[in-house]
Formats: C-alpha cells, sequence, structure tokens
C-alpha cells in the first residue's frame, strides 16, 4: 500500500523551483537529509510529478557494501544515458573520462544520487568534480544522506564541506511527521497516538507498523514490522526476500535470473506487497530499512549460505565486479575468493580514482598474505602502502611500505628494494618523519647506485635533493639536484627532470640567489609540456610559497589561479588543498580575515604539510581578532613542524607564537618562542623568518645581532618605522602597516595606526596601542567598537563590519577596495551583502543603521 508523502510540499516546491532555474542556466545543489526512514527516496521519487513535462531525471544509488563499488551510482545510469557515459562507465571507469562525459550528459537534466554516505571515493570525486561546476551548468544536482551516521571523519564530510561553499546550495533537512499525518496515515486501522508514541513520527516506521496492523499492540521495532509483513507470502517467496536481503544494491535481473529458477515470477506477491520494486532490468527492496530488517533477522549460518550463493552465480558470470564479488566471499568466509579477485578490486578502485575502496580491498587481500608468494605479496604491500599514502592513512602506509622492502631485501631484488625505500622515503616525510625519511633515501641511492638503471637511481637522487632543500640544506640540495638533472636527462625522462629542477631552482632562489627562479620555472614548464600535472603542481607550490615569503605578494597572485585552476581540473585535492592553504596565507596578508579562514580550512585534514601551515594561519587570524583558540591551534602546529625538522614549517609557527604572546601582553612568551627558531635561521643565508623572529625579539627587549636587510621587519627591528610602513603599504599588507605606524613617536600617527587596526577589526593591537596613548597622555582617544560591534548583531562577517565601517565614513567603493588592498568587484559584493544585513535600502542609510546597532567606534573619551 501507498500512501503518498505527507508534510513535504514546500521542500517539493523548493526542488521544482530550483529545477526551473536549473532550466534557465542557473544550476545549484540540493542536499537532502535526515535519519534513516525520514522519507529522502520519497521525495525524490514525487519529484518528477512536479517539474515541467519532458524534465529528464537520472537516478543512481550508492551501495552498502562492505567494500564500496567504484562509481556504483552512476554505473546505475548505465542504460539511460547516451553511449559516451555509458561506454566510459563500461571499459575500465577512467575517471577523467567519466567526469567530462557527466559534465555534458548532466546538462539539461536533474541527476538525483541516493545514499551518498555510502558513496565509494570515485563517485565523491565525480560530485566534487561536478559539485564544483554545476553553478554554470542548466542542470540540479540532488544528494540524500543520513546526517546521523556521519562521524567527524567520515569522507562525505569533504564534500559537504564543498558545497557548503557554492553560492547556490538549498538545504532541505527533513523533519518527522506530525501527528496529523500520523493520523492520517492511520486511517483508523490502528491507534495514532500509539503510533506517533512508538516511532516518533519516523515516516518508514509509521507506515511500516501502519501496514503491519498493529491490532491493538505496536511492534516495538521495524524488524518486528518488516517481519509482520513477510507472514502471509510463501515459503517460495520469504526465500527469495532473504536471498535479495544479503545483497546491498539493486540485484540486475541476469543476477536474479541466475539466482531463481523461476525469475522474477518468485517475487510476484512481495512487490504486490509493497517490499519490492520490480522493472525489466533491476529489482529493488522498496526501502532499504526492509532489505536490513530482513537481513539481520537471518541466523548466520542461512546467512553466509546465501551469500555463498550469491558468490557462485557472481564467479559465473563472466564480466562481474570484482568488488562485489569480495564483498559476498568476504561474508561467506571463502578466503581463497578473497585472495584471488581482492587484487583486482583493488585495482579497479585505485584506477577509478577510489582509493579508500582500492585500501579497503588490499587491506582484505592481506590477511590473506600466507597464500602468496614472497614478490606478489611485497607487490601487494608496496600497492596497499601507496594506496593508503594517498588517503592519508600514515600509519598503515608506512607499517606495509616497511614491510615491503624487508620482503624485498630478503629476495636479493636489487632494483625492487631501490624503488621501494624511494618510496619509503616519501612516505616517511609525508608522516612528519624527518630521520627516517633522510635514512630510507640514503639507502635507496646506496641500493641503486651501481644497479644499472639510470631512471630510478635519477628519482632516488632527486627525492634525496627534495629532502635536501626541504632541510634547509641548499648547497647539498643542489649538489644532489644537479646530479639527478644529469641522470634524468640521460634517461630521457621528463617527469624526474622536473622534480630535479624543481628542487635545484628552490634551494638556490631560497638561499638568496635570484637565478633560481628561473630554474623553478623551468621545472614548471618541462612539466606542462610533458603533461605532468603532479609535478607542474609541486612547481606551482613552491614558486607561490617563496613568493608569498619574499612578500611579492602581487606576483604570487598572478600564480595562484592557474595553479588551482590546474589542480582543480586534474582533481589532484592534496595539491589543490596546498594551494588553498597558500591563498590563506595570502588573504591573511591582506588582512582579509574571512577568506583566510576559509581558505585554510581546506588543509584541515592530516596531510602534514598542508595541515602545520593551515593551523598557523586560522591562529594568527584569531589571535590579531581577539578569539579564543589560538594556544590549542599552535600547539599542534608547532608539534608538526617539531617533527618535520623544517624550517619552513617551524619557522611561521614561532612568529605566530611570538605575536600571539606579544597580544597578550607576555614577553617572556616572546623570547621563548622566537630565540630557539631565531637561532637556527641565522646560521642560513636568505632565511625568511629570520627578520620577523628578529624583530619580535627586539621588541620583547632581548637584543639580537642586527639584520641590515631591507626586509620591513628589520627596518622596524632598527628603528625606521615609516619605511617600513611604506612598504609594508606597497605590499599592501594593512595590517603590518598599521603595526609600523603605531611604532611613531608622534600620537598622530598612532591614532592613524588606531584607526585602522579597528577598521580591520584587530582589537588585541588597538587595545595595546590604547594603553600606550594612555600613558603619553592623549586626551582624546576614539573608545573603538562597542562590545555590541563585537557581538555583531547585524550577524555581519569580519570583512563585512570593515567595509560598513569605511562605507558609513563616506569612502566610495572603490577607495574602500583600495584601502583593504580587494578588486573593487569583491567590495560591490560586500557593500550589497551589508545592505541587506542591516536591512537598509542606501549606502547613506546603512551608516545610520550601523550608528544605531553599535557597529561603528563611538564618540570619544579623555
Amino acid at each position: 500500500m501507498d500512501w503518498g508523502i505527507l508534510e513535504r510540499e514546500p521542500e517539493l516546491a523548493r526542488m521544482a523551483s530550483a529545477a526551473r532555474e536549473a532550466a534557465d542556466g542557473a544550476g545549484s545543489v540540493v542536499l537532502v537529509n535526515g535519519e534513516a526512514g525520514i522519507g529522502k527516496s520519497s521525495l525524490v521519487k514525487a519529484l518528477p510529478e512536479h517539474l515541467p513535462d519532458g524534465t529528464r531525471v537520472l537516478v543512481g544509488e550508492c551501495d552498502d557494501l562492505a567494500t564500496r563499488r567504484p562509481l556504483g551510482p552512476f554505473r546505475d545510469l548505465i542504460g539511460s544515458v547516451d553511449g559516451e557515459l555509458a561506454d566510459a562507465l563500461t571499459e575500465g571507469g577512467d575517471r577523467h573520462r567519466v567526469h567530462e562525459a557527466l559534465l555534458e550528459e548532466l546538462r539539461g537534466a536533474v541527476l538525483v544520487v541516493e545514499d551518498v554516505h555510502w558513496a565509494d571515493e570515485a563517485s565523491l570525486d565525480a560530485l566534487r568534480f561536478l559539485v564544483r561546476r554545476v553553478e554554470r551548468l542548466p542542470a540540479l544536482l540532488v544528494l540524500t544522506y543520513r546526517d546521523d551516521e556521519l562521524s567527524r571523519e567520515h569522507p562525505l564530510r569533504h564534500l559537504l564541506g564543498q558545497v557548503s561553499r557554492a553560492s547556490r546550495v538549498h538545504r532541505l533537512p527533513l523533519a518527522r511527521l506530525s501527528l496529523d499525518a500520523v493520523r492520517t496515515l492511520s486511517a483508523g486501522r490502528v491507534d495514532p497516538a500509539q503510533v506517533y508514541a512508538v516511532t516518533g513520527g519516523n515516516p518508514f516506521f509509521v507506515a511500516e507498523i501502519v501496514a503491519a496492523g498493529g491490532t491493538g499492540k505496536v511492534p516495538p521495532t521495524v524488524v518486528d514490522a518488516v517481519l509482520a509483513r513477510l507472514r502471509g507470502l510463501s515459503g517460495a517467496t520469504v526465500d527469495a526476500l532473504e536471498q535479495l536481503a544479503v545483497i546491498p544494491s539493486a540485484v540486475e535481473r541476469p543476477l536474479v535470473d541466475a539466482l531463481f529458477t523461476d525469475g522474477v515470477t518468485v517475487l510476484a506477491a512481495a512487490e504486490q506487497g509493497g517490499l519490492l520494486t520490480v522493472t525489466p532490468e533491476r529489482v529493488a527492496f522498496r526501502h532499504e530499512l526492509i532489505r536490513r530488517a530482513v537481513a539481520d533477522s537471518l541466523p548466520a549460518t542461512r546467512r553466509i549460505g546465501l551469500d555463498r550463493a550469491v558468490l557462485a552465480a557472481l564467479v559465473a558470470r563472466p564480466g562481474s565486479d570484482a568488488a562485489r564479488i569480495v564483498h559476498h566471499a568476504a561474508q561467506a568466509g571463502d578466503r581463497d575468493a578473497v585472495a584471488r579477485y581482492g587484487p583486482d578490486a583493488a585495482r579497479d578502485a585505485s584506477s577509478a580514482g577510489a582509493h579508500r575502496e582500492a585500501a579497503a580491498q588490499l587491506r582484505l587481500v592481506l590477511r590473506e598474505r600466507h597464500r602468496y608468494a614472497p614478490a606478489e605479496l611485497a607487490d601487494l604491500l608496496e600497492r596497499y602502502a601507496v594506496e593508503t599514502y594517498t588517503i592519508a592513512d600514515s600509519a598503515a602506509a608506512v607499517a606495509a611500505q616497511r614491510e615491503a622492502v624487508a620482503l624485498r631485501r630478503a629476495l636479493g631484488d636489487t632494483l625492487a628494494l631501490g624503488a621501494d625505500l624511494r618510496w619509503l622515503s616519501r612516505i616517511h616525510w609525508w608522516a612528519g618523519n624527518a630521520d627516517q625519511a633522510q635514512e630510507a633515501a640514503r639507502e635507496a641511492v646506496a641500493v641503486l647506485e651501481h644497479a644499472g638503471d639510470d631512471r630510478l637511481l635519477a628519482l632516488a637522487v632527486s627525492n634525496t635533493a627534495q629532502l635536501r632543500m626541504l632541510s634547509e640544506r641548499y648547497a647539498e640540495a643542489v649538489e644532489h639536484g644537479e646530479r639527478a638533472i644529469a641522470l634524468a636527462r640521460k634517461a630521457d625522462d621528463p617527469a624526474i627532470l622536473a622534480h630535479a629542477l624543481n628542487n635545484v631552482g628552490t634551494a638556490r632562489w631560497r638561499s638568496g640567489d635570484p637565478g633560481g627562479r628561473a630554474q623553478l620555472e623551468e621545472s614548471l614548464d618541462v612539466a606542462l609540456a610533458a603533461g605532468e600535472v603532479e609535478h607542474a603542481c609541486r612547481s606551482y607550490a613552491n614558486i607561490i610559497w617563496t613568493l608569498l615569503d619574499n612578500l611579492q605578494y602581487d606576483e604570487a597572485d598572478a600564480f595562484l589561479p592557474p595553479a588551482m585552476e590546474l589542480a582543480d581540473r586534474a582533481e589532484h585535492l592534496g595539491f589543490l588543498n596546498y594551494l588553498h592553504v597558500e591563498l590563506a596565507m595570502r588573504r591573511l596578508a591582506a588582512a582579509d580575515w574571512g577568506d583566510a579562514e576559509k581558505h585554510a580550512e581546506y588543509g584541515m585534514h592530516d596531510f602534514v604539510p598542508a595541515r602545520c601551515p593551515a593551523l598557523t594561519v586560522l591562529a594568527r587570524v584569531r589571535a590579531r581578532c581577539g578569539r579564543p583558540g589560538v594556544d590549542e591551534l599552535l600547539t599542534e602546529a608547532w608539534d608538526i613542524a617539531v617533527g618535520t625538522k623544517e624550517l619552513q614549517r617551524m619557522g611561521p609557527v614561532a612568529v605566530a607564537r611570538a605575536e600571539a604572546a606579544w597580544l597578550c601582553g607576555d614577553v617572556k612568551g616572546v623570547i621563548e618562542a622566537a630565540e630557539p627558531v631565531h637561532a637556527q635561521a641565522s646560521r642560513l643565508p636568505g632565511a625568511p623568518h629570520r627578520p620577523e623572529l628578529g624583530y619580535w625579539l627586539t621588541k620583547a627587549g632581548h637584543p639580537v645581532p642586527p639584520d641590515d636587510s631591507d626586509h620591513p621587519y628589520a627596518l622596524q627591528a632598527r628603528g625606521q618605522w615609516a619605511r617600513a610602513a611604506a612598504l609594508w603599504q606597497a605590499a599592501g599588507c594593512p595590517y603590518e602597516q598599521a603595526a609600523a605606524l603605531a611604532e611613531s613617536p608622534d600620537p598622530a600617527d598612532k591614532l592613524a595606526a588606531l584607526a585602522a587596526f579597528d577598521a580591520l577589526g584587530a582589537e588585541p593591537a588597538a587595545r595595546l596601542l590604547r594603553v600606550e596613548l594612555r600613558r603619553l597622555g592623549v586626551r582624546r582617544i576614539p573608545r573603538g567598537p562597542l562590545a555590541a560591534t563585537r557581538e555583531n548583531p547585524a550577524g555581519l562577517t569580519e570583512r563585512q563590519l570593515q567595509v560598513i565601517r569605511l562605507l558609513a565614513e563616506g569612502l566610495t567603493n572603490a577607495e574602500i577596495a583600495a584601502r583593504l588592498v580587494v578588486s573593487v568587484r569583491t567590495i560591490d559584493n560586500h557593500v550589497r551583502a551589508v545592505l541587506d544585513k542591516v536591512d537598509a535600502p542606501g549606502r547613506r542609510q546603512a551608516a545610520v543603521r550601523a550608528a544605531e546597532l553599535g557597529l561603528l567606534p563611538d564618540g570619544s573619551q579623555t
């Protein structure tokens, strides 16, 4: 029996409106979420009736497999889509081909992907690809998921975070039914109050209990409700339902025909009873909870037998999905089948970009490691290490790669041992283990030195150069890197050549040799010409990082867009996240606190090189804005930095700790944070953090040898605040400019600095400056933002607060843009948002409303 759906009219109307807007070219994403049984599937099934005639609706489902089926929801579309997408999905699942085909297929369509909390990594990658582009398509993307199954580490969190940053997203959390709706569904068959009390209004629970009859006693669980509906079915139908229930996905007709002698005929009564939906292509339970209820009711012995039957049918069918075979083999306890098909399932997952699923498959395989010869086992361990390295499970990657190295050593396979040692070095560095990375790198070169393979030796030597460069041993990095360049040219390998040029160019440039930049840019050109996207992204990242360290922000701005576009297009999410963190560093320099935090959040994953600077940016924003949580962020960042033993990590954290201590009035803390790292930086040529560390030590009364460079912080340490302020202004750093201006002995300059701090929302620096002005006897000191401003009753962001204060001063959008070092277009958007939030029709009225809300510095004090 089907009662339709109740109390979902607003959600259907909103989705229909979004679909109409998408048809006009304004695509968007709809998130439908709620607990199991809340009616997500019923809602999307009702959607086509509310859409214009001819609207194409594509539906794919994610399955609750022990190891997910790569691109499972998109494979469900085969038969409903054009040949290119179908071919891309069936001919190996090449990620880029699938993504481009999806992009074309989605034009003019509504794509529904159900149960994305079960999505495999390849499907999540495809959805990330679509989400980033859907706003520019005449398309609607509808995603349903259970929000009560998302742990903090759930893979779906990353996708949801990306969706949240989209400008066109509709969130439809589904509420439980009211008592009135339950009364309608009950229709006099059962006591609606009792049904409501037991189910809490969960639509599925209500429907199943009502369907079970109730007869004065409501079944205590949905399992009881479902099993009650099975009682009137024949034994053959119940057996068939139990067989289908162990398959956590829709079941295609060939598999149904292989499992049941009479095919779908045996399922007719279950379909008529509303338990199944049957089409010419596949059979599925009407609701996942029905399947789970049936499956969970089975004794273990019965379930094992049913899984064995599915396993036999899959194995007998040519072309069966290896992932499904392995799932049922594992459930049936068939270890031989796991060992036989698991490596292929992992390979399929990896080639589709589903690295979490590949790692899970190999984890199952390695439980049967005794079934493999040593060389084969070493290959599997290496594959597992690479997959877990890719998904940032560093502990598993290190353990597996160490075991692979031990096996290669015992086998006496010199080339494989050298290659695996090089991988072990890389994995150790990724995990933040500097000493182990260096040790493995040394042995890799020693093993490959006379092995006769120039390519493997070039890669090992270049890896050594990279580690030397990262640990600031620049002369050694150049020496090893130049040898790697020669070997790479001899082997005619552009990838390794780009890698080696990168290491040498970065080492030279960061040690003060401007000629290194040309070599680093050459590495980028080589990588781009060869189509080596990963190496090109690394070249971009090193160029941008060095430009940021050198305060060459305008030039960094020129490199960031093409770098991020390349990483985005190629789905190199690790590099994309790292580039987002670099952009966060850039926005921090521009005192754009909101954007800095937004981009830093991309780095808050387990990838150490991105997480450490991301934590540092977030901490500096909080410290400068007077928000809590600074110490916790910097403690974690420092622990990571110390483990890397790299000044590029320790330097930024040390200056952030020094600044945070100063803003809290902790002079001793400034010295403790800055002094050890300053001593380390002073031993290196061109160390970018030495001037700032020396400045903080000087400010804290701890003299250091003078820095005679023209870095603004070196000028400030020498008392040349005016030159420093001018350089900060030229670089586009308003916070640093105000801090330099505050060091002027002239109270007028200090008051100008105070106004800048207030405009930026830099409350701690403004507070310290007010104390100093009072000590100097200045009588009229602006009070600054009131408490109401900090509480922000209008809900403005930090940047919007800055904009409305400058707008109230009568500045034009162009003048505000110049003051805040952003584009006029960005300020146009901020002004529109501000007017909307303070409910003002124009700029003058906005200034009045800002004053009424306490958002402006008001009055003065003596």
